[in-house]
């Protein structure tokens, strides 16, 4: 078992918490055309084709046919 030390704050009062994590900063961006964000795009370009061919088997109807006869 590992020993955890006690953590006095400024004002000299006694932390609650044994211990204190380390702080993580994600360095990555969110934005834009990264790997994360490609990623996703084909995880939903994925589902969104699955769909339509379940759609598709369904109905017996292409996709195309069923936009048009929605009337």
């Amino acid at each position: 078992m590992t020993q955890r030390t006690v953590i006095k704050d400024d004002r000299g009062l006694l932390n609650n918490f044994a211990y204190e994590p380390p702080v993580y900063i994600d360095e990555e961006s969110r934005f834009g055309f990264t790997e994360f964000a490609e990623k996703w795009n084909g995880r939903f370009a994925m589902i969104g084709f699955v769909l339509l061919l379940a759609i598709e088997y369904g109905t017996d109807q292409g996709f195309i046919s069923l936009l048009t006869s929605a009337n």
